[in-house]
């Protein structure tokens, strides 16, 4: 490496990462006045170039099934924007390690806004007891805010990115501030019968797709192609939403391609730079700053801190309590698909709707949780309809030999018969599940990498096993033959990591001792520092976690700008 350039102007806020919470701490501070420079360790977002929602496969190379596994969008860039290699879960010169006898998966996206740009959107609000789950059964550890706390700040995330919705009452799915959810699909109707005949409500879906236009952005068209970028940016992307905007305040500066290495502090403890390298040089450069925030994602902003070790935090900057990295956790996942003979021979109608499922089905079993025999509870996601002809669409069909006019009737018959429920519950923290830097690897820059530890309890399997009790008797309540479970480890459950919602790795809490953060995100060691991604979490619900990043960053970004006016930042 060349030697480090230091610029010599100090920024107000420097935020590492684009994602949900980078996206929204840019958003709310440049529109409270304040200048911030973000650092995005991927390259810069063209929508209109890029996104790829409405190109059919024949317009694709192979039919899409491109080189390096780039299945979203982001063809022509060096690298791609997501995982590349060992089977897409990692990326190119950016390794990371998993310790002996664990598995786990780390998926990252190296680009403006992060994985918003394809993730899949729901937006559950926390519950009321999810902020307490220590008072409900002893387990895992209180948050220090509640949800009277946090309920504001879901409004204002959700008036501003656009989430479908109802208002149905119902404690583990608070309601929130909605638009209409689109219509049932055909093959929901029957999941929704089958599950209410059981005592399992179902319900439209929250997620983060308009279906009235906002602020300039149309409302959904319907194409079913999310997961690919939104052109009309009709569903949340924190690139669209609230990145873009910002940079038309001109108080937002973008530094992309850059890849935070380590936080340098005064040695009275106060952070006064971070350091980058330069993608395109590979240069190490220094920004000083007034105010520093982490929101490169759980891991990576654990990561950071851990490798920032200074004479007044050897430990890692802000790892005074040891937890930095600690009491990692991901979404308990179990999926289960079956074919239903009552949808063969049904006329063909697009049913592509706002992507993904249009209803859902939140925790039914919160008030005799004890009975049921594991501590915490799950939702369940549902898949189905006539999508785009592919291995998943044709089902079995794929797996048959054959060709001509037989295969093809087999094809037809099958087509739009599959249905699949997808569980995504609550994981306990535990001691056996953490990330630390490897004392022997280093990415491609230099910097050394994760090595991630994991473990699910048992609380976590028998939930599972309940997850497959559940859905078997829905299927079997509708008539339908089951076929096939989702991808999993040893234990039943999905792969540590691979639900893509990490959190908990630099949590929050009251006591110095045993958390990182305040309530506000803000580090107990280092008032300058903030933590405004997934990592401040200090159990993880089993509600998906955007729209509880995004409130909590509005949180600590409202009350740092305050901080900064008062003179106390």
């Amino acid at each position: 490496m060349a030697a480090i350039q230091t610029t010599p102007e100090t920024h107000d806020v420097v935020v590492i990462g684009s994602g949900a919470g980078g996206g929204t701490v840019a958003h709310v501070l440049t529109a409270l006045g304040v200048r911030v420079t973000l650092l995005e360790a991927g390259p810069m977002l063209d929508p209109y170039r890029e996104f790829k929602e409405h190109l059919w496969p024949y317009e694709v190379d192979h039919r899409g099934a491109e080189e390096g596994g780039k299945q979203y969008f982001g063809r022509g860039k060096h690298g791609g924007y997501f995982s590349t290699t060992s089977g897409g879960w990692e990326l190119d010169g950016e390794p990371y390690t998993v310790g002996d006898g664990s598995q786990f998966r780390w998926f990252r996206s190296r680009i403006v806004g992060g994985r918003t740009n394809h993730y899949g959107r729901m937006s559950f609000r926390f519950s009321d007891y999810d902020f307490h789950p220590y008072d409900r059964d002893g387990l895992g550890t209180n948050w220090p805010i509640s949800y009277d706390d946090i309920a504001p700040y879901y409004d204002k995330a959700e008036t501003l990115i656009g989430v479908t919705g109802s208002r149905e009452g119902i404690r583990s799915a608070p309601d929130g501030v909605f638009q209409d959810p689109p219509p049932p699909k055909a093959h929901e109707l029957l999941v929704k019968a089958a599950s209410e005949r059981l005592g399992i409500a179902c319900i439209p879906n929250r997620r983060a797709v308009l279906t009235r236009s906002v602020n300039g952005r149309p409302a959904c068209h319907y194409c079913g192609q999310c997961n690919r970028g939104c052109v009309t940016a009709s569903n949340y992307s924190s690139s669209q939403v609230q990145i873009f905007p910002a940079l038309e305040t001109g108080r937002l500066r973008i530094i992309d391609l850059a890849m935070a290495r380590e936080i340098v502090t005064d040695g009275r403890g106060t952070v006064t730079e971070i350091i980058y390298i330069d993608k395109r040089t590979r240069q190490e450069a220094r920004l000083r700053c007034r105010v520093l925030v982490l929101a490169a994602s759980a891991c990576e902003s654990a990561r950071i801190l851990l490798n920032s070790k200074t004479s007044e935090f050897p430990n890692g900057v802000a790892n005074s309590s040891g937890v930095v990295g600690r009491f990692l956790m991901d979404t308990v996942g179990f999926g289960l698909s079956a074919r239903v003979p009552s949808l063969e021979g049904l006329p063909r109608y697009n049913s592509d709707g706002a992507g993904g499922a249009h209803l859902y089905m939140p925790w039914w079993g919160w008030e005799r949780q004890q009975a049921l025999g594991f501590p915490r509870g799950y939702h369940i996601e549902i898949g189905g309809g006539y999508r785009m002809p592919g291995i998943g669409s044709f089902g079995r069909v794929a797996r048959e030999s054959g060709y001509g006019v037989g295969l093809k009737a087999q094809a037809r018959r099958d087509y739009g018969t599959s249905i699949s429920m997808q569980g995504r519950g609550e994981m306990i923290p535990n001691n056996f599940s953490y990330c630390e830097i490897d004392p022997t690897t280093v990415d491609q820059w230099g910097i050394p990498v994760l090595r991630f530890h994991f473990k699910w309890s048992d609380y976590e399997i028998d939930q599972a096993r309940h997850m497959e009790e559940t859905f078997r008797a829905i299927f079997d309540t509708m008539g339908g033959l089951v076929r096939g479970r989702s991808a999993r480890d040893a234990s039943g459950i999905s792969v540590p990591g691979s639900i893509i919602h990490e959190v908990g790795a630099v949590r929050m809490g009251t006591d110095p001792r045993t958390s990182a953060l305040n309530g506000f995100c803000q580090t107990h060691d280092v008032d300058n520092l903030f933590v405004c991604d997934g990592g401040s979490f200090v159990s993880n619900p089993d509600k998906n976690p955007t729209l509880t990043i995004n409130a909590l960053a509005w949180r600590a970004s409202e009350y740092m700008a305050e901080e900064m006016r008062a003179g106390n930042l």
